[in-house]
This record gives structure tokens, sequence and C-alpha cells, in this order.
């Protein structure tokens, strides 16, 4: 089995916080895929521990969720940006002018004044 196989793409390059979302939408066969996958490449405990933890809440009666299992900024999970151009970026918006402290900058604490 390879990577392009499992039911959530990109699945070697995610964070742990991210996998904990996307499980949540896949059904139990899709888990155990990913489960099996796993304990062959990574056996990451963490990552497992969710896995499981996911796998059981689905055997006491919860329902995969309706999220996308896919990762943001995907072409299919991006909204579509708007035609018109309307920024509301302006002069009116912007933010006040940055000035050096009179004690010097960050980069250079031992400007004089």
């Amino acid at each position: 089995m390879t990577t392009s196989d499992l039911p959530i793409p990109d699945y070697d390059h995610l964070a742990l916080g991210d996998l904990t979302g996307r499980v949540r939408s896949l059904d139990r066969a899709q888990l155990e895929v990913l489960i099996g996958f796993e304990e062959q490449h990574g056996a990451r405990a963490p990552v497992l521990q969710v896995m499981r933890a996911r796998r059981d809440q689905l055997d006491a009666g919860a329902q995969p969720s309706s999220g996308d299992p896919t990762p943001p900024g995907t072409p299919s999970s991006v909204a579509p940006s708007s035609a018109s151009g309307d920024s509301k970026v302006g002069t009116a918006t912007t933010g006040p002018p940055v000035n050096p402290p009179s004690h010097g900058t960050p980069t250079n604490p031992a400007q004089p004044r």
C-alpha cells in the first residue's frame, strides 16, 4: 500500500492536531486502513492512540462527521476569490507608522540617540 491509496491525502505530512480533526470524517473501514498503515510504517504511539480512540468511538455508535479529510489549501477546499477586487485595505484602514524607539532599534540597540 502506498500513501496515495490512503483515505487522507498527505497523511505522512500531517501534524497530530490536524490528523485528530481529519479522522473524524472517516468511517471504520477507512480508519482501519490508516491504523494498519501506521502500524507498518511509523508506529507513532500518539497517532495510533488518536486513531484507536476514534475507532472505539465509532464502535460505541458515533457517526463520521461531515468534514472533509483533504487538507486546507487544496484546490477542492479553496474558496473562490472575489472577482471584483474589493479590498478593504486603504489609507483609512492602515495602521499608524512605525517609528523606532528613541533608544535605538532592536536590531541595532547601540544606536545613539
